[in-house]
């Protein structure tokens, strides 16, 4: 072997040791967990005997309201 065949082994070699070394890191980096969403409720305000809902998800900045007309102590 001559020594530009020897350094070009050499250079091809460490080139595909360090692409095993990222490849074997990235395999192995633990994966992040799912986000799940949590929403929110809240109670704003009444109307005629009921509680008026504001519920929103954390991730849209979307408010929906709705009635809540349950006697207290009822579940559902």
């Amino acid at each position: 072997m001559t020594d530009s065949q020897y350094q070009r082994t050499l250079m091809f070699g460490a080139i595909i040791g360090v692409s095993f070394c990222f490849l074997g890191f990235y395999m192995t980096k633990p994966s992040a967990q799912p986000m799940t969403p949590k929403s929110n409720f809240e109670i704003v305000d009444t109307y005629k005997g009921c509680s008026v809902v504001q519920y929103t998800n954390q991730y849209l900045s979307h408010y929906n309201y709705f009635l809540d007309c349950r006697k207290k102590g009822e579940n559902l």
